[in-house]
């Protein structure tokens, strides 16, 4: 990457608290800070972001159009899961301090803390990390395209997607109110899936970008 700033400038920045540059907050346990060339002008072909997760909390099934992720676990722990397009296989990959996990530019992934107080750094070989999320594929594309391409009843369509929030970034909203039987029996789904680190998902060929596209900031 050639560099065209102007290190003689005063505007010129070497140093940034990615504690006052926050993405999203969910409530003080979990939210994501962010660093990018928009907060600190020097950097090249770098940026992350700064992940803090309680249990069974996700980040939003999504993926980076102009980037890979590398997944670095700080404290806690937490499983990075992504949809192989190759082998059209998930692949989860349980990360605690000191573990990585590289997901490819492009592909579709998630990752879901398995215990409380997941701090994660995600590193971008980009300036600026691109995102189309997946609560914007579901709220954007027009439920009678949705409905006429699978088969379904618009309206059918629209009341499964209604509690679905736009940019949802963490998930489950704040706002969810779970029976506690059916957060454990989430739980254990979560623990099942994760137990087989690679299953067969259904094939698929398509390829969705909003326009215009979608950025983490």
């Amino acid at each position: 990457m050639v560099s065209y700033m102007d290190y003689t400038s005063p505007s010129t920045q070497y140093f940034f608290d990615v504690n006052k540059s926050n993405l999203m907050k969910k409530d003080n346990h979990n939210y994501i800070n962010v660093l990018g060339i928009k907060q600190l002008n020097t950097l090249e072909n770098v940026s992350l972001l700064d992940i803090y997760l309680s249990v069974n909390n996700v980040i939003e099934p999504h993926y980076h159009q102009n980037a890979a992720e590398l997944v670095y676990c700080i404290s806690g722990a937490a499983t990075v899961s992504l949809l192989n397009p190759f082998t059209k296989q998930i692949q989860n990959y349980p990360i605690t301090p000191g573990q990585v996990a590289n997901v490819p530019q492009g592909w579709w992934h998630y990752e879901v803390a398995t215990t409380d107080n997941t701090h994660l750094l995600a590193i971008f070989n980009a300036p600026t990390p691109e995102v189309i999320l997946g609560s914007d594929i579901l709220k954007l594309t027009p439920a009678n395209i949705m409905a006429h391409t699978y088969c379904m009843d618009e309206n059918q369509w629209k009341e499964a997607i209604a509690p679905v929030q736009p940019s949802t970034f963490i998930g489950p909203p704040a706002n969810c109110h779970r029976a506690p039987e059916e957060d454990i029996q989430q739980y254990q789904q979560y623990n099942n899936h994760y137990d087989n680190p690679m299953y067969t998902a259904p094939a698929y060929n398509y390829h969705f970008q909003p326009n215009p596209p979608y950025y983490y900031y």
